[in-house]
């Protein structure tokens, strides 16, 4: 048969919560992450555009003081690594600024070298004016090379093997080439104090502990950013759940209404009638009956959903017999089909299943009773199968058939297919409560159909365990 859907516990939108789970860690990490290391590619701009412009000055401030082509060697040196690391962020910006946060971590990792060399630049830049410039010039660079130090530790901190690479190259340079002249000229041959020696150190130490403080503060909030995304979806996604509720709860008390009206005024239309021609109250009485008996199975129809809805169904979870479960529904169903004029089948299949007894059946007999109202010439087949899941109990008929984009919504409640014969004395809730046992139960129903050629609706009997069953049973309310 062509056209088919399925619902139940296969996480039908008609009945299932709408509100996300809330985010895992697991799932935070991987977007904190890659939105960190996009932050320190924004930002790594300022970096070399910063040592663009300290360069030339350091070039002047050395000038006459350092042979010419140790400052060009310097000068060239520092340019290429600055070119490269434009070139690096263009390609960056072009493949994989919008790549997982693993792919981009391999594209740093890759050219990690360029920030050693950016490093390795300023490092070497003290070999040029330690104890070779005119003091005052000295004391410019020695702050040229802090600043060039410092000021990419706000985005270097973003992704701290980068930070520890750029400060540890840079400041293991700079001690290097402070001990070599040391060696060269004498400790007490300085021009300042001692104790000046010892501000790299401090300073690699303070540049160290504020990237990490700079890290978390701006992991934190990359954090917040991304539960906070999680949030307001959840909260769009619940208001537009409760809207789509409201919407559905009026229109359920309309139909509701509606579908009620006809066998209440049917009931006052045989009142009248009886009460002002009593000897016809042998033909009026099996009226009234048949009227109060519509009335009564609507109530409770909307009974069953209600307290589906608001989670008040006590399941009681046991080891079912399959094949007497059939039997029972045979027993049930078989005269009311023989009276249609319809054959009624059975294919019994041993096998037991853990579910409540009276829910199941009544979700089974729903989609048979459908079956048998739907149908006006052939016959409905009843059957068991075993698949690779599991048993699975079907129902086929004969009958009228639903048309494909009709499928999902003859689950809704007072559902009902447009000119198709047959539904106009119905309430269309037998299928809405089959949707909401389904849910409940773990059971997922399936549905295949050809218009004109019959339908069938295949209840895949998984065992329940109770307490995941009362779980979804209390979820159901959630559908409204």
């Amino acid at each position: 048969m062509r056209g088919d859907t399925s619902i139940g516990g296969l996480g039908n939108s008609s009945f299932a919560s709408l509100a996300p789970a809330p985010a895992s860690a697991e799932e935070a990490e991987p977007w904190v992450r890659g939105e960190l290391i996009r932050s320190l590619m924004r930002a790594s701009r300022g970096g070399y555009i910063f040592s663009a412009v300290l360069m030339p000055a350091m070039v002047v401030l050395c000038w006459g003081h350092v042979p010419a082509w140790q400052l060009l060697l310097w000068f060239v040196f520092g340019a290429a690594t600055t070119i490269a690391r434009v070139w690096m962020e263009r390609v960056y910006l072009t493949r994989y600024a919008g790549r997982s946060a693993r792919t981009q971590e391999r594209f740093i990792r890759r050219h990690r070298y360029l920030w050693n060399a950016s490093a390795l630049t300023w490092g070497l830049a003290v070999a040029l004016f330690f104890e070779r410039a005119p003091q005052s010039h000295q004391f410019l660079c020695w702050m040229i090379v802090a600043g060039a130090a410092t000021f990419p530790l706000n985005s270097l901190a973003l992704y701290p093997p980068l930070l520890r690479r750029f400060v540890n190259t840079l400041f293991v340079t700079v001690l290097a080439i402070v001990t070599l002249r040391l060696l060269e000229y004498g400790l007490f041959t300085l021009h300042f104090n001692h104790g000046f020696l010892l501000l790299p150190l401090f300073h690699w130490w303070l540049l160290l502990r504020a990237g990490r403080r700079i890290h978390e503060t701006a992991r934190n909030s990359f954090e917040l950013l991304f539960h906070n995304h999680i949030l307001i979806n959840s909260l769009t996604q619940q208001r537009q759940a409760a809207v789509s509720a409201v919407a559905m709860k009026n229109r359920f008390l309309a139909s509701a209404a509606h579908d009620m009206r006809q066998p209440v005024l049917a009931l006052s239309l045989y009142a009248d009638w009886l009460r002002n021609e009593p000897e016809l109250v042998e033909e009026i009485a099996p009226k009234i009956v048949r009227a109060t008996h519509a009335v009564n199975a609507l109530f409770d129809s909307l009974f069953d959903l209600a307290r589906i809805d608001s989670g008040q169904v006590r399941l009681h979870i046991e080891r079912v017999e399959v094949a007497q479960l059939l039997h029972d529904l045979e027993l049930q169903y078989r005269p009311v089909a023989e009276a249609k004029g319809l054959r009624f089948k059975v294919h019994v299949r041993p096998g037991t299943v853990l579910t409540d007894p009276v829910r199941v059946r009544r979700m089974i007999g729903n989609l048979l009773s459908n079956a048998i109202k739907y149908t006006n010439e052939g016959g409905v087949l009843l059957g068991a199968r075993q698949t690779a899941e599991g048993l699975r109990v079907e129902v086929w008929d004969t009958g009228i058939g639903i048309a494909r984009e009709n499928l999902r919504d003859v689950f809704l409640e007072f559902y009902k297919v447009a000119d198709h014969a047959g539904t106009s004395d119905g309430f269309g809730l037998g299928l809405a409560i089959v949707a909401r046992l389904s849910h409940a139960l773990g059971h997922p129903v399936s549905v295949r159909s050809r218009l004109g050629r019959g339908s069938v609706f295949r209840v895949a009997l998984h065992d329940a365990v109770e307490a995941q069953a009362q779980s979804r049973a209390s979820g159901a309310g959630a559908v409204g």
